[in-house]
C-alpha cells in the first residue's frame, strides 16, 4: 500500500512539474470555449498516465486491450478526465457546427448599406497614405541603419500598425532586441525608441522614451508580453496584440479579448481589450475602449465574419444548393482613414465569380461597424493588371488598391513599383469602369490625368474638370525632385496659390523666371497646390 501511494505521489508530481512547465511555456487560456484548455487537460492526462505504466514497469501481455485494463484499474481518473475532454470536445463541435447553426453564424456581422458619396469623401491629397506595408518597413529599416547608437543592438519590429495618430495615417512600430545575448545586456533599460512612419508624406519619426520599453513581444520571462497578459488574466481568450500610441504618444499593447458566441468553439468575436501599458506593463481590461484605439476587431476576424453572412444569408442548403444571393470577400483587403477612424476595406464577389465584383464593404475596426456599397464593377486583382498593363513597357507592378472618393467616383489607387521595389509612378483604376487608368509620377498628376479620362468618358461633368486659362506675373518659384521627377511650383501675382509643372513633361518652364508675365493652362480647383498642363511667357 505505501509502495503504490509513492508511485502515485511520483506520478503527480511528474504530471504538476509537466504542467507548470507546459503552462508557462504555452500560455493556454484557463476557459471552457478555449480548445488550448482542452488539449492542455488531455495532455495532463496523457503524462500522469504514462508516468503510472513507466513506474509500475508494466508490460502489457494483452496488447492494446491489457493497456486499457491497467488504466481501468490504476489510472481510472485520468482515463475518465479524458474521455471527458474528448467527450466535451465533440459535444462542443457539434453544438458549433455551422450545418445547424447557419442563422446564428450569419448573425454575427450587421451589414448595413451606405452612399458611398455621401459616407467616404474625397480625402486631402496630405492625408492620403501614399506606402504600403512593404515600403514603410523598408524606410523604417534604413532609418535604424542611421542611428549608430540602436542598429547594432536593435531591430525593428515587425508590426507596423496602420493607425490614425493626431489625424494622420501613419504605421507605429516599436524596436526589438536583436537576439537573446542583446536582450540580457539590454533588458534594465528596455527598447528605447518606437517608430512612426508618415504615409502620406513618407517621413520617419523616432521616438526616444524617457523610459523604455519593457513589455514586448521580443521580451523573455515574465516580461514577456504574451507571458504578462495570461497571468493576469488567464481565463480571457486573446486576439494577437496589436502595438499603438495614444494622442500623447504613449506606446500601449492592444490586446483583444476573444469570445465565442455558437456553442463551444464557433462565432468568434470581440468584446473590449487588455490595454498594457508598454513601458510600466499596467494592464486594464476595457469593455469600451478609447476612441484614440483604432484597432480592435482583427481585418481577418471581420473578413470571416463577412464570409458567414455572405454564405448563410439564406440558410445552410441554399450556400450549398442554388446559392442565392451568395457572396464572399475577394482575396485581400486595405485601410482607410475616416472621421479618425480606421477602416477596413474589401470588395466583395458573388458565388462562383472570379473577374468582378458587385460592391465592396468598409468596417470600423473600433466598433465594427460595417456598411455594404454596390458598385458594380473589377476586382481589386483586375484593377492591379490593369494599372500594370498601362505601363507594361517600364516591368512595373502593383500594389494592392486603395479605395477613394476621386470626383465622386469609387477610385482604385495604388502605387507602382520597380524591381527594386521602390515606388516609381501611381495609377487610378475606376472600379466601374477598369479600362480607365489614369497614372502619374505624383499623386497630383495621377488624378489629373485621372479626372481628364472621366470626364472625356462623359462619367462625371466635364464642366468640373474645365481647363482654364490663367494669366499673371511670377512671384515666386520653387522646385522639388520626387520620385526621381523635377517639378516646378510657381505663384502667380502673391496668391498663395501654386501651380505644379512636371519639368519632364514642360520643359519650357525651366526658363520661366520671378517677374515673368505667363499665362498657364490648368483645371479649376480650390487646392493651393493646382496641377498645370502648360506655360507660357507672354
Amino acid at each position: 500500500m505505501k509502495n503504490k501511494a509513492i508511485k502515485t505521489l511520483i506520478c503527480l508530481g511528474v504530471t504538476l512539474l509537466f504542467g507548470g512547465v507546459s503552462f508557462y511555456l504555452t500560455l493556454p487560456a484557463l476557459n471552457i470555449h478555449s480548445m488550448d484548455f482542452y488539449s492542455f487537460l488531455l495532455s495532463l492526462a496523457v503524462v500522469y498516465i504514462v508516468c503510472s505504466l513507466v513506474v509500475s514497469g508494466f508490460r502489457s501481455p494483452g496488447g492494446f486491450k491489457g493497456y486499457l485494463t491497467f488504466i481501468k484499474n490504476q489510472c481510472r481518473v485520468m482515463g475518465i478526465l479524458a474521455l471527458a475532454v474528448i467527450a466535451v470536445i465533440a459535444v462542443g463541435r457539434l453544438l458549433s457546427w455551422q450545418v445547424i447553426r447557419a442563422g446564428a453564424y450569419k448573425n454575427l456581422l450587421t451589414v448595413e448599406n451606405g452612399d458611398f458619396s455621401k459616407d467616404v469623401t474625397e480625402i486631402s491629397v496630405d492625408d492620403i497614405p501614399m506606402l504600403d506595408r512593404d515600403s514603410a518597413q523598408r524606410l523604417g529599416d534604413r532609418k535604424l541603419g542611421e542611428l549608430s547608437d540602436m542598429v547594432s543592438q536593435f531591430e525593428v519590429a515587425d508590426d507596423y500598425s496602420q493607425i490614425n495618430y493626431n489625424n494622420r495615417p501613419v504605421r507605429v512600430t516599436p524596436l526589438e532586441y536583436g537576439d537573446l545575448i542583446k536582450w540580457f545586456n539590454n533588458r534594465q533599460e528596455g527598447l528605447p525608441a518606437y517608430l512612426v512612419i508618415d504615409m502620406a508624406t513618407q517621413a520617419v519619426d523616432v521616438v526616444r522614451l524617457d523610459e523604455g520599453i519593457k513589455y514586448s513581444k521580443s521580451e523573455h520571462l515574465g516580461r514577456n508580453l504574451y507571458r504578462h497578459i495570461r497571468f493576469h488574466y488567464p481565463g480571457y481568450m486573446f486576439s494577437e496584440p496589436t502595438f499603438e500610441v495614444d494622442e500623447e504618444g504613449n506606446p500601449y499593447w492592444i490586446c483583444p479579448r476573444v469570445i465565442k458566441k455558437i456553442g463551444l468553439f464557433g462565432g468568434s468575436d470581440i468584446k473590449g481589450a487588455v490595454l498594457v501599458n508598454a513601458v510600466n506593463g499596467e494592464c486594464e481590461y476595457k469593455e469600451e475602449v478609447p476612441k484614440w484605439v483604432d484597432r480592435l476587431y482583427p481585418a481577418e476576424l471581420i473578413t470571416e465574419q463577412y464570409n458567414y453572412y455572405g454564405r448563410f444569408i439564406n440558410g445552410f442548403i441554399n450556400s450549398v444548393f442554388g446559392q442565392k444571393g451568395v457572396t464572399s470577400t475577394t482575396s485581400g483587403y486595405n485601410y482607410i482613414a475616416l472621421n479618425d477612424d480606421v477602416y477596413m476595406y474589401t470588395g466583395i464577389t458573388s458565388a462562383g465569380s472570379d473577374q468582378s465584383n458587385i460592391g465592396f464593404i468598409l468596417s470600423n475596426q473600433r466598433t465594427k461597424e460595417t456598411k455594404f456599397y454596390s458598385v458594380a464593377g473589377a476586382t481589386e486583382q483586375s484593377a492591379m493588371a490593369s494599372a500594370e498593363g498601362v505601363v507594361q513597357h517600364l516591368g512595373y507592378s502593383s500594389t494592392f488598391p486603395l479605395l477613394l472618393n476621386v470626383a465622386g467616383e469609387p477610385t482604385y489607387f495604388m502605387s507602382l513599383k520597380d524591381n527594386a521595389n521602390l515606388v516609381k509612378m501611381y495609377a487610378m483604376v475606376n472600379v466601374r469602369q477598369y479600362q480607365i487608368v489614369g497614372t502619374g509620377a505624383s499623386y497630383r498628376e495621377c488624378e489629373q490625368k485621372y479626372t481628364e479620362l472621366l470626364s472625356s468618358n462623359s462619367i462625371i461633368d466635364p464642366t468640373s474638370s474645365e481647363r482654364q486659362t490663367i494669366e499673371g506675373t511670377v512671384t515666386q518659384i520653387r522646385t522639388a525632385v520626387i520620385d526621381g521627377n523635377s517639378y516646378y511650383y510657381i505663384e502667380l501675382d502673391q496668391s498663395g496659390k501654386f501651380y505644379e509643372i512636371s519639368a519632364a513633361d514642360n520643359r519650357s518652364v525651366i526658363a520661366i523666371n520671378t517677374g515673368d508675365r505667363v499665362e498657364i493652362e490648368a483645371d479649376t480647383s480650390k487646392s493651393d497646390i493646382i496641377c498645370a498642363y502648360g506655360i507660357n511667357r507672354k
